[in-house]
This record gives C-alpha cells, sequence and structure tokens, in this order.
C-alpha cells in the first residue's frame, strides 16, 4: 500500500511540473562549477521578460584552485560575477513542460561570453539543471596568471529552483 501512495504522489507531482512560465518567472540555480585547474560553486537568477526570454546574473567562486608558481589566487582571482540573456526555447521545439533548454549570453568582469543549459523540473518548486558556459571575447587578452581561471569553458550541475 505505501508504494502505490508513493507512486501516486509521485505521477501527480510530476504532471504538475511546469519549467518556464514566461513574463514574471523567476528561477534561482545553485550548483557545483568544473573547470580546468579549479571547481567551485556557481549560483544563477532569471527573470522571465517574456515568452521565451529572461535576464539575469550569475555569481561564481572558485573553491579549489591550483596554485601558479607558489602563489595563491586573491578572492578577486577566484570570484565572477555576469549579466545573462537567455532565450527558452523547448517550446518551440515542442518539448514537454517539465523541460526548459536555454541558450543565451553572458557579459561579466572578466569577459564576454556565452551560454548554453538545460533543466528539468520534477515537481513545481525543484528540479536539476545543467549548463555550460564559455568565454568569446576577454577584456584581458594577455591571460596567464589567474585571471584564466574565469577565462574559460566550464560545466555546472545543480539543484534549480521556482521562486
Amino acid at each position: 500500500m505505501n508504494k502505490l501512495f508513493f507512486i501516486v504522489v509521485l505521477f501527480t507531482t510530476f504532471t504538475q511540473a511546469q519549467v518556464f512560465t514566461g513574463k514574471g518567472d523567476q528561477k534561482f540555480q545553485i550548483g557545483a562549477n568544473f573547470q580546468e585547474h579549479g571547481s567551485g560553486i556557481i549560483g544563477t537568477y532569471d527573470y522571465g521578460l517574456g515568452k521565451n526570454f529572461s535576464i539575469g546574473g550569475v555569481a561564481g567562486y572558485l573553491l579549489g584552485v591550483e596554485e601558479i608558481a607558489g602563489d595563491k589566487p586573491n578572492f578577486e582571482d577566484r570570484f565572477d560575477l555576469k549579466g545573462r540573456f537567455s532565450a527558452h526555447i523547448a517550446d518551440v521545439f515542442d518539448i514537454e513542460e517539465k523541460f526548459d533548454f536555454y541558450p543565451g549570453l553572458d557579459l561579466g568582469l572578466k569577459n564576454f561570453g556565452a551560454h548554453l543549459g538545460a533543466r528539468y523540473f520534477f515537481t513545481e518548486g525543484i528540479g536539476i539543471y545543467s549548463e555550460i558556459q564559455f568565454p568569446i571575447a576577454q577584456y584581458d587578452t594577455d591571460v596567464v596568471g589567474f585571471e584564466h581561471y574565469n577565462n574559460q569553458f566550464n560545466f555546472s550541475i545543480g539543484a534549480s529552483f521556482n521562486l
């Protein structure tokens, strides 16, 4: 009986989940960030401007970073902050309501870049996400030191929440 109750609750919860609802929709994500020579935490926020568009921000901090020539990176070397624009295109491809697929552009303290992400909501409020980010143009073209940490391809995965 307990198994049947669990399956009914799980099915009802899944059928009510919806990912991106458009104007006024708010999402918050927190996850782990992985890249060459370091890993850390990342948080994103998205606010829906229209049916398929959102703006938001990204904050990341590298926890595990390799030293360069015996020097440890400072806070400003580990931290990055970006504004972002995303296009939510799952409904364009007629993908189910629980799944969101979103490419976008980022403008940050250290570079101009792009991101490509996907999220899947299990319930109305909680889901998972995965995202890649990569720089298109760096502000400092002579990147040799710690500046390189926030100017490279990275992958993140974590939890997504409806606000």
